[in-house]
Parts: C-alpha cells; sequence; structure tokens
C-alpha cells in the first residue's frame, strides 16, 4: 500500500484556516501608507517628535510597519495598530539626549480665513501641542488615542499592548496632566 502523497511546503491548505481568516481583507502596503502617511506623521507630532524630525521618524515607522505586516489583523482598526508603532518610535525619539530640550511648536499649514483667526487657529494648535509635550509617552499614547482619534478604551488598550485598566488609569491621569499643563500656559499667558 503506498503511503498517502505528502503535500508540498509551498502549499498552502486554507480549509484549515479559520472562516474568520478565509474572508480576512489582505492589506496592501503601498495603499495602507499613501492613506495613512499623513495619521502617522500628525500622530508622532503629538508624541512629541518635532516637526523638522517627523518625516525620518516617520519613514522608520513604515519601514518597521512593512517589516511586521503579517501580524496585523486586518479585521481590526488599522489606525491605532499603526499608532503602537508611533508611541514605539516616539519613546526612543524622546529618550535621545538631543531631544530632551523642549520641542518647539512649528508653525503647520491652517485652512484659508482671515489672518486674525489663522492666528488663533495656530495658537490653539500650538497650545494642545504645548499640552501633549507635558505628558509622558504612556500617558499621551493614550490620551491621543482615546481623545484625539476618538478610538474607544478595550481598542487602545489591546493597539498599545495593556490591560484596559492600566488605559484608563493612564487616561484619568493623562487628562489631569494636560489640564494642568493648559492652566500654567494660560497663566503665563500664552492662549489665544
Amino acid at each position: 500500500m503506498d503511503p498517502a502523497p505528502r503535500p508540498q511546503a509551498s502549499h498552502v491548505d486554507l480549509s484549515l484556516a479559520s472562516p474568520i481568516a478565509q474572508m480576512a481583507p489582505q492589506v496592501d502596503f503601498r495603499s495602507m501608507f499613501e492613506s495613512e502617511c499623513s495619521y502617522v506623521v500628525r500622530s508622532l507630532r503629538r508624541l512629541g517628535v518635532q516637526e523638522r524630525d517627523c518625516e525620518d521618524v516617520g519613514n522608520e515607522v513604515f519601514v518597521r510597519i512593512h517589516q511586521n505586516l503579517h501580524s496585523y489583523d486586518p479585521l481590526r482598526p488599522i489606525r491605532p495598530w499603526l499608532f503602537a508603532f508611533c508611541v514605539r518610535l516616539a519613546s526612543d525619539y524622546r529618550k535621545l539626549a538631543r531631544h530632551r530640550e523642549q520641542p518647539s511648536v512649528t508653525e503647520q499649514a491652517v485652512a484659508p480665513g482671515t489672518p486674525e483667526d489663522l492666528l488663533i487657529e495656530r495658537q490653539k494648535r500650538d497650545l494642545v501641542l504645548r499640552g501633549l509635550q507635558a505628558l509622558d509617552t504612556d500617558k499621551c499614547a493614550v490620551f491621543t488615542l482615546h481623545e484625539l482619534d476618538e478610538v474607544p478604551i478595550p481598542e487602545v488598550a489591546r493597539a498599545l499592548g495593556i490591560a484596559e485598566g492600566t488605559a484608563y488609569s493612564r487616561l484619568r491621569a493623562a487628562r489631569q496632566e494636560f489640564t494642568a499643563a493648559i492652566r500654567r500656559e494660560q497663566a503665563k499667558g500664552n492662549t489665544p
């Protein structure tokens, strides 16, 4: 009696995969890069990366994403997953000695309007960035992902690899620290 033929090593039998895995859409790196690049850069700014370094750090984020694309679950939202890479690289960035000085807040493009409107919008944006810079990376990550990107806390916890209770604790502390930082700036007269 002949033994049953063995499947070739390169053959993947999708019938063994779960029905959900079979239905999961595949992520195209190029499309994801094009649609999410501005989100990654914006996230890096919020996490304390200086404007002049966002492109370089953003490129490194996408290198890491490309290396780990196989670990992404396409049934989950992509932005929290991308944000986790931003957090790790922004944390590394902030640890470098040359970045220990308070980062300067730089001007970004804003929608057309009167010069007064543009100035007020810039001042508001600068105030928020200064408030975010007052937070440590862990709190800033939870605060930014939940408050600014409107991601539910269970998804924030999953994306950052922390317990939900930890995410809630960091959010509560971040809200208090952010509010205190804004009040300090207002006391200095640095608000619109």
